[in-house]
């Protein structure tokens, strides 16, 4: 999955089994236990097969054989709300004995849907203040996961963009207000903290569909002292291979936020 390695899969699937009796249960019914897997990026996409692959690897480390003693079912929703929606209904219905949901959106999707079947986030910024969980040690409710960047990790992203071109001067964050509602209460303090020790102008960029995306590259593509940090976003894994082919950029992993030089084009 995106962001995790093995170990924290074998934690994740396996404590699941044991924390949440619904698996062994289904098995006593004879019943093949199914996990619903929900994702708001493409199929295609090379790190979402990743995450498949690693999943359906790790799972078979622990006996579990996807069409034999277990049933997996995916869903992509590539950024459609209303696909989103409606998949998560589509999911929930199927009566899973756990749901995966990949990045906030399917989280708050899933969770519509049911109060009752243990949900796993991963991919997730700040599960607190979005209402996912109540407490980090004891997440109460059907919802529990991993979160993929801390707040600190912000001012780390700044300090490598610097590293990488030391005349930045000016620094934009890219993010959808509608995938990561979370972005300015989570993020922007650190960067702004950050920011300012480096004397590096900082300008939040909400967008909210590609033209504006690539407004905001071409504009700091133009100036020297420009630099891009793309906050971890599933809009933003959506439309990277789109970006990565706009003028002025470097082709880089919207996953994992990186700290870009944008150059002139010759």
């Amino acid at each position: 999955m995106f962001g995790m390695r093995r170990r924290e899969f074998i934690t994740l699937l396996g404590g699941a089994a044991v924390a949440w009796p619904t698996l062994a249960a289904a098995q006593q019914r004879s019943r093949v236990p199914r996990v619903g897997v929900l994702s708001n990026v493409e199929e295609s996409d090379p790190e979402a097969q990743s995450m498949v692959a690693t999943l359906h690897q790790t799972l078979r480390e622990l006996g579990w054989l996807d069409d034999r003693n277990i049933r997996i079912d995916h869903r992509w929703a590539a950024g459609n709300a209303t696909r989103l929606a409606d998949l998560a209904k589509q999911l929930v219905a199927s009566q899973p004995d756990v749901l995966v949901a990949h990045t906030s959106l399917p989280v708050i999707a899933l969770s519509k849907e049911t109060a009752t079947i243990p949900i796993i986030f991963i991919q997730v910024a700040d599960p607190m203040g979005q209402g996912f969980i109540t407490n980090l040690a004891h997440p109460g409710g059907n919802i529990t996961g991993f979160s993929s960047f801390e707040p600190s990790m912000a001012s780390k992203w700044l300090e490598m963009l610097k590293e990488i071109a030391p005349n930045t001067t000016r620094v934009a964050f890219v993010f959808n207000p509608k995938t990561a509602p979370y972005v300015t209460g989570y993020y922007q303090a650190p960067l702004g903290a950050a920011a300012a020790s480096f004397a590096i102008k900082l300008t939040a960029n909400p967008v909210e569909n590609a033209r504006e995306l690539e407004g905001v590259v071409s504009a700091l593509g133009r100036d020297r002292g420009g630099g891009l940090i793309v906050i971890p976003d599933s809009f933003n894994i959506v439309h990277r291979e789109k970006s990565s082919r706009w003028p002025r950029t470097i082709k880089s992993r919207p996953s994992i936020p990186t700290g870009l030089r944008l150059r002139k084009a010759a």
